[in-house]
């Protein structure tokens, strides 16, 4: 899969508040904080992009759909199934 931001982009230290009993529970479980961070947020981006993709492309796909409910589509007489 590729991914959507440069993945050798360089690391870039932040500040973030996290609850201290479930920082202490993750540091127990021995989870990795950056890690999980990153796995999350290129979820939430990807789905965020996703959303806005979507929304900007929002007519011609209701354009196409349109299309295709009154024409069909090309490979319609080309199918075996």
């Amino acid at each position: 899969m590729n991914a959507f931001f440069d993945v050798r982009a360089a690391k870039k230290p932040v500040n973030v508040s996290i609850n201290s009993d479930l920082l202490a529970k993750a540091k127990e479980l021995k989870i990795n904080l950056s890690a999980t961070l990153e796995a999350a947020l290129t979820e939430l981006v990807n789905a965020r992009q996703r959303e806005l993709w979507k929304a900007q492309n929002k007519i011609a796909i209701e354009t196409y759909n349109q299309l295709v409910e009154e024409h069909g589509i090309f490979s319609d007489d080309l199918r075996n199934f």
